[in-house]
């Protein structure tokens, strides 16, 4: 049986290549197109530039050809839910994760492995230039680990040298969510942070202005909490932010006045009119609320959105407000993919601009 943590790219490539299974067979009994199934094939190959990846895709062709090919001579096409295990994830594998990523997000260490090695060794720089190790993995485990995309390779040859990914580090999130979940007493009303939902969560503190106008209070947010803010975390070739403060400090304010427009009732309230191109927004403009907040919020918003002009005001709408990703707002906009960043960025810098927030000058090429 096929181990049940392994990913389902590698599953499909596995009985591919392995039980020489046509990709259109493939696709039949996953039941998807056969375009699918060849990127899945080629996402593996791809992968197969890592030495520790390739190692550990032969191991798996080697160990279960045998079951691939019977299923392909009995036309009982393996796929990749079919070939797993039903055990679930491995607890070796999960728990060598908490040991293991957990050492590797300390500063300055990585994997270690190389062909003549039995076993991978985490080394960290203690002294300088002298690498000190921290931990051993088995390789079998190591194999894992890179096959989840947990560790990525940062230097090939005789020793390859492997660092924690992001995708690892959440993964690492929701391992040490669950083991706290499974220690704590159960019982009660209260809800259980969902592990799922850790992984995603990166907290931080600003300053914000308090409510009784006394002073300033220092706020813990959520990085992750709307697509800009995650976009927002990027950096560019040269390291530096792609959006600058003034430009996240702009959709937020926008985000915050789209809110608390939303608290008073929604009469003569039509977003969805906000996002049809060459749509009136004076409704927005005329809405009555109980309070004047709510109102003077509808007012800001219109002026924002008219000032954005069609186009730019949908991207940012969908993004700011209506917390679409990217790829979906790009889908529904009819947009060729990878362009919404660059149109966001944009209009975000015009929404700045109409806010009077001050942006970071721009550097001057050399």
């Amino acid at each position: 049986m096929i181990p049940a943590w392994l990913p389902e790219a590698a599953a499909t490539y596995i009985a591919h290549a392995g039980g020489h299974l046509p990709l259109r067979a493939l696709a039949r009994a996953k039941g998807c197109h056969a375009s699918t199934v060849m990127r899945q094939v080629r996402r593996v190959e791809a992968w197969r530039e890592d030495p520790l990846v390739d190692e550990a895709i032969e191991k798996l062709i080697h160990a279960h050809a045998a079951d691939c090919a019977l299923n392909a001579a009995k036309e009982m096409p393996m796929t990749a839910t079919a070939a797993r295990s039903d055990e679930g994830p491995d607890p070796l594998i999960e728990r060598e994760a908490r040991r293991i990523l957990r050492r590797l997000c300390e500063k300055g260490a990585f994997l270690a492995v190389a062909p003549a090695m039995e076993k991978a060794v985490v080394l960290r720089e203690v002294v300088p230039g002298r690498q000190n190790r921290i931990a051993v993995v088995d390789r079998d485990v190591a194999h894992a680990f890179a096959l989840k995309e947990w560790i990525g390779c940062e230097k090939a040859g005789k020793i390859a040298c492997y660092t924690i990914t992001a995708v690892g580090r959440a993964a690492l999130k929701r391992l040490l969510v669950e083991e706290r979940a499974g220690r704590e007493p159960k019982g009660g009303f209260a809800e259980a942070a969902s592990p799922f939902q850790e992984q995603h969560r990166f907290f931080a503190e600003r300053t914000v202005s308090a409510d009784d106008g006394s002073g300033t209070r220092k706020l813990r947010f959520n990085l992750a909490e709307s697509p800009l803010l995650v976009l927002g975390r990027k950096r560019d070739k040269d390291g530096a932010a792609y959006l600058a403060p003034a430009l996240i400090e702009a959709g937020e304010r926008l985000r915050e006045d789209f809110e608390l427009a939303q608290m008073g009732p929604r009469i003569t309230q039509n977003w969805e009119r906000f996002l049809t191109a060459g749509g009136s927004r004076g409704a927005l403009a005329g809405g009555r609320g109980v309070a004047e907040g709510p109102q003077d919020a509808r007012h800001r918003v219109a002026r924002a959105l008219e000032a954005l002009g069609p186009g730019l005001s949908d991207i940012v709408f969908r993004i700011c407000c209506f917390l679409e990703g990217l790829e979906t707002a790009e889908k529904r906009l009819g947009w060729s993919a990878r362009s919404g960043k660059v149109v966001l960025k944009i209009a975000l810098e015009r929404l700045a601009a109409h806010y009077r927030l001050a942006a970071a000058p721009s550097r001057q090429a050399s």
